[in-house]
């Protein structure tokens, strides 16, 4: 993979982002998205958050490191086989669904209101 796609691939993350509405971009705090090429061995996932969520935050949630939203570019390339469209749509629906998970809500509850 080259530098170009690889930038083009973190510049549709960056868009999801951008495309957040503001009251929920504004509730984002200690949360850092990376891009990472390939999901752990074994794990088939498009993306994966790892933290405290947004809502279990205690008073004493103080001084801790960024939660992590890690987004999966091969997987996501490999789904949506080379059509670009599929691929926006892909990296945009992970995005959010990985926002849902920072905020505490659950696969299933995506699922509940047609989400997932």
């Amino acid at each position: 993979m080259s530098a170009d796609e690889a930038a083009a691939f973190e510049q549709l993350v960056d868009e999801a982002l951008d495309d957040l509405p503001d009251d929920i971009s504004s509730l984002m705090s200690n949360v850092a998205v990376t891009v990472e090429d390939e999901p752990p061995p074994g794990q088939p996932l498009l993306g994966l958050y790892q933290g405290v969520p947004w809502g279990r935050r205690g008073p004493y949630y103080a001084g801790a490191l960024p939660d992590k939203i890690t987004i999966y570019r091969g997987p996501l390339e490999r789904m949506s086989g080379g059509d670009p469209k599929r691929l926006r749509f892909a990296v945009r629906r992970t995005v959010f669904h990985e926002i849902a998970h920072h905020f505490g809500i659950s696969d299933q509850r995506l699922v509940d209101i047609d989400r997932y």
